[in-house]
């Protein structure tokens, strides 16, 4: 009998909370201010307002997910939870959505905003080449081994919290606070509930991540005590510092000018420190995009890794092949393939939306398989369940439909190309299950 490798249970606690809160906090809390009040027309107090009120959507969503995802502990991820209570084929789209569409095209927008911080310090638009550097370094890291990935995501975790709490502190420091934060709710001529559709959807681009903690379950010392904690801790203390930070960009900048610059974070640094100052804080932001590329490419790795040792991606079964540091090196270097192609875009906005669309549609179903789990296994011992059951779970799905439906509308073309490569995968699960019909 052949000998199945696995993968090495290396990841702890800290990789586990590093892995929510590095993912998560990249680029959103330091560039999607400007689309924010943008939409509210220049006036802060809806937009402070969405941030606590996505907050809260997010962690419905994640005390909703820590329970499928503690009980199917498996690289892999979401792919696992949706075969195991929908059926392969969900299961399997969700799967082929992540590995050649969302995953890779979310790193990509990371590596692009982090090589247009480069462009803007040294005045060349070295955007593209830039960003496909970083893609292959995070590669070549990762394919080390998975304790290095996992040391990576820490270190630069710890780093990019630097420039989010000099900002904090310094802002209501030196800030004036003369600048109105609550009011006015939005500019004249604006439907507060329109606006607000607007505003959830950029912001969940802030907290866009946080699942990917179960792509590496199959990785994790003890799933079961740490998954819980890393996911929904995560996705709270995330909650609070963003409030925090945004109240801090308030508090120094009105949100008139806040919604006329392309980096607001910058704008807010320069007028703490100075220019050396702002060009410290440019730099924090790059490290931290750079974690945040970091944990969408291993994430993305592992998803790619779990279909193919499935035997889920028939033309590409050297994905599944493990290096000597029992590391899935081939599908590291598979999904940065991807990701450099999706960067030749150069273009940040669209990657990201692109990936949050793709990715909310499963969410939602992952959020509808714990109550069907529930339906279908009681019997089986929860360690941990959905607090306030079926409230909280039913309020994730409700956000989530509302998501999709509104990025739908207000994005179609981009929401059609999603759906479409999504489809794709469905002749591609024809043809594998063909295949193996006819090897029995």
């Amino acid at each position: 009998m052949e000998n199945k490798q696995v993968m090495k249970k290396t990841f702890g606690i800290m990789t586990a909370i590093t892995m929510v809160v590095g993912t998560v906090i990249g680029s959103g809390i330091f560039f999607k201010p400007q689309a924010i009040y943008t939409a509210t027309g220049g006036k802060p107090g809806l937009g402070m307002i969405a941030w606590l009120i996505t907050g809260l959507v997010s962690i419905a969503a994640a005390l909703t997910f820590a329970e499928i995802a503690i009980l199917i502990p498996k690289t892999g991820g979401m792919v696992e939870y949706l075969s195991k209570v929908f059926g392969e084929r969900v299961g399997y789209l969700a799967g082929w959505m992540q590995v050649v569409l969302a995953l890779p095209a979310m790193a990509a927008g990371l590596a692009v905003i982090f090589a247009d911080q480069v462009t803007l310090l040294t005045g060349n638009n070295v955007t593209i080449p830039v960003a496909i550097f970083v893609l292959i370094f995070v590669v070549i890291l990762n394919c080390m081994s998975s304790k290095v990935g996992g040391g990576v995501q820490v270190v630069f975790t710890i780093c990019k919290l630097v420039p989010l709490v000099l900002i904090i502190v310094f802002g209501f420091i030196k800030g004036s606070g003369t600048n109105t934060v609550f009011t006015p709710m939005v500019g004249e001529g604006l439907s507060p509930i329109t606006v607000l559709g607007t505003l959830m959807v950029a912001i969940l681009f802030a907290f866009e991540g946080w699942t990917n903690v179960g792509a590496i379950a199959g990785e994790m010392k003890n799933p079961g005590r740490d998954l819980p904690i890393a996911i929904v801790g995560g996705v709270s203390v995330i909650t609070a510092i963003y409030f925090i930070i945004n109240l801090a960009y308030l508090w120094v900048i009105p949100a008139d000018q806040l919604a006329a610059t392309s980096a607001p974070a910058t704008l807010v640094a320069r007028h703490i420190f100075g220019d050396f100052g702002s060009i410290l804080i440019t730099i924090g932001i790059m490290i931290s995009c750079f974690g945040t590329c970091n944990g969408f490419l291993m994430s993305g790795s592992r998803v790619t890794y779990a279909m193919a040792e499935g035997g889920k991606l028939p033309f590409f079964k050297f994905l599944s092949k493990l290096n000597k540091t029992q590391t899935p090196a081939n599908s590291i270097i598979f999904t940065g393939a991807l990701s450099c192609i999706f960067a030749l875009t150069g273009q940040y906005n669209l990657l990201t939306d692109l990936g949050v669309f793709s990715s909310w549609i499963f969410y939602t179903l992952t959020f509808v398989a714990v109550i069907v789990y529930r339906n279908q296994r009681p019997d089986i011992k929860r360690s941990y369940k959905v607090p306030l059951y079926p409230i909280i779970p039913i309020l994730a799905i409700i956000s989530g439909i509302f998501v999709v439906l509104n990025q739908f509308i207000t994005a179609t073309m981009l929401s059609l190309g999603s759906v479409i490569i999504t489809i794709i995968g469905l002749p591609v699960y024809i043809y594998m299950n063909k295949k193996h019909m006819s090897n029995s």
